[in-house]
């Protein structure tokens, strides 16, 4: 039996999905405010203080929610030669290996963030008139993320969900896009191939 490693715990997917939408909507909100302070600076020559560090924080947001989805869709790239040689017990070991890391790795963000917020929290940004600590907001955002997403997978595993048999299904990231699109090629080649065959015909 083999699951959708997306499906898990039905909260944390949930949550997953709320986060890839907000990322979505930052990155969307960020680049109308760069265009808008393009369009200030070069048109009405009166380009606004609060577009620069407005779109920092939206694209901080969105990269470290981002960040935080492509952990729980196993969409981050990765060195995998070794899991193409190694038995799936092997395979089993090094996943946990990998999400172990990434679980500290979470928890190195949640803290560190957190002293750089305390640190920040009586300061001030000038063009928004907000404190300093949202700068670093974003890391304790997306570190609890990861956090929750990669101790989700360990306890799946331990738990004896066949969860490496899911991931064992699963196309490379760096040719999942294009495995996607393989009907769009398929019927481009197609196309191609009937517009040849006209002119193969009156050669004959």
């Amino acid at each position: 039996m083999s699951i959708d490693i997306r499906s898990g715990v039905p909260l944390l997917a949930k949550l997953n999905t709320a986060a890839l939408y907000v990322a979505g909507a930052g990155l969307v909100v960020m680049t109308a405010i760069v265009a808008w302070q393009v369009f200030c600076r070069y048109v009405l020559n009166d380009s606004p203080s609060w577009t620069e560090p407005g779109a920092v924080i939206l694209m901080s947001w969105f990269i470290f929610l981002g960040a935080a989805v492509g952990v729980r869709e196993n969409n981050h790239m990765g060195f995998d030669v070794l899991l193409y040689v190694l038995p799936p017990a092997g395979k089993k070991w090094l996943r946990m290996i990998s999400d172990v890391v990434i679980f500290a790795f979470g928890l190195g963000m949640i803290w560190y963030g957190g002293n750089l917020v305390a640190l920040t929290w009586g300061t001030t940004l000038p063009a928004l008139g907000i404190s300093g600590a949202w700068d670093y907001a974003p890391l304790i955002g997306g570190g609890a993320l990861i956090t929750l997403f990669s101790l989700e997978r360990i306890v799946m595993r331990v738990t004896g969900a066949p969860i490496d048999e899911a991931l064992d299904e699963m196309a490379p990231t760096e040719i999942a896009v294009e495995l996607e699109n393989i009907s769009d090629v398929r019927r481009d080649a197609a196309e191609d191939a009937s517009k040849d065959t006209p002119v193969v015909a009156q050669r004959n």
